[in-house]
């Protein structure tokens, strides 16, 4: 039974590394010890020393220890072992090219599909959705193609912005992207705001923190969820 949380961020504005979600995790980790990072993502491009380090901090406040895919001679079995998966934010196309890299696709999924606890943020939250077509990332490498892990029945676009109609931007906004997406492609988009997370527990998949979220369907007009919504049927 899959067991999941798909946050927007990993850090909110004004506060420490996963502070806002801290007692939601020490609750989804209880019975957990030690939880298995994956930095391949390298927010600025820090080593993934340096990431775990960071993430190890931030687990320490909830008694978790934290050990990096990186230091094990074989990532596969790392993941197949691990007692709890964590993917941070970061790029989502470095992301998903070194799990294709390390062969990691298929047994992530099925390994999580299994019942594995898994969070992700950011990236590691955009590579749950069926593509990676909807990330905000630039393409700075080339993965071999955009298949994600198809952990829920949509995309997610995490740090979903609404349009400021005060802003002299003339850029496109996130909803004008997502549109263009649906010109070629039909899967649902769900549009994560900061400090907001999807819960998902078997078939189960709950919106939660203190905002709504934006959803884009396939030739539909976007319409918000509130928390405490259900997402199950969104397909």
């Amino acid at each position: 039974m899959k067991h999941i949380i798909i946050a927007s961020t990993s850090t909110l504005h004004g506060s420490d590394y996963l502070d806002y979600i801290l007692e939601e995790l020490k609750v989804f980790f209880k019975n957990v010890n030690n939880v298995l990072f994956i930095p391949y993502a390298r927010p600025s491009g820090i080593s993934h020393d340096v990431y775990t380090d960071n993430v190890k901090n931030a687990f320490s406040k909830i008694n978790k220890d934290v050990i990096g895919i990186h230091t094990f001679e074989n990532p596969v079995t790392a993941v197949e072992k691990a007692e709890a998966i964590f993917i941070g934010g970061g790029n989502t196309f470095v992301l998903l090219n070194q799990l294709y890299k390390n062969n990691l696709i298929d047994i992530l999924k099925e390994t999580v599909i299994d019942g594995t606890p898994y969070l992700g943020t950011s990236a590691g939250s955009n590579i749950c959705g069926l593509t990676i077509k909807t990330t905000n990332d630039m393409p700075i490498v080339y993965p071999p193609n955009f298949n994600a892990l198809g952990l829920v029945p949509f995309n997610l676009n995490p740090h979903y912005l609404d349009p400021d109609i005060t802003s002299n931007h003339m850029g496109e906004t996130r909803e004008t992207r997502i549109k263009e997406f649906h010109a070629y492609n039909s899967p649902p988009v769900v549009g994560l705001r900061e400090g907001s997370w999807l819960h998902v527990h078997g078939n189960s998949i709950i919106l939660k923190g203190n905002l709504s979220a934006r959803i884009f369907e396939y030739n539909k007009t976007p319409y918000e969820i509130e928390s405490g919504a259900e997402l199950n049927t969104l397909k």
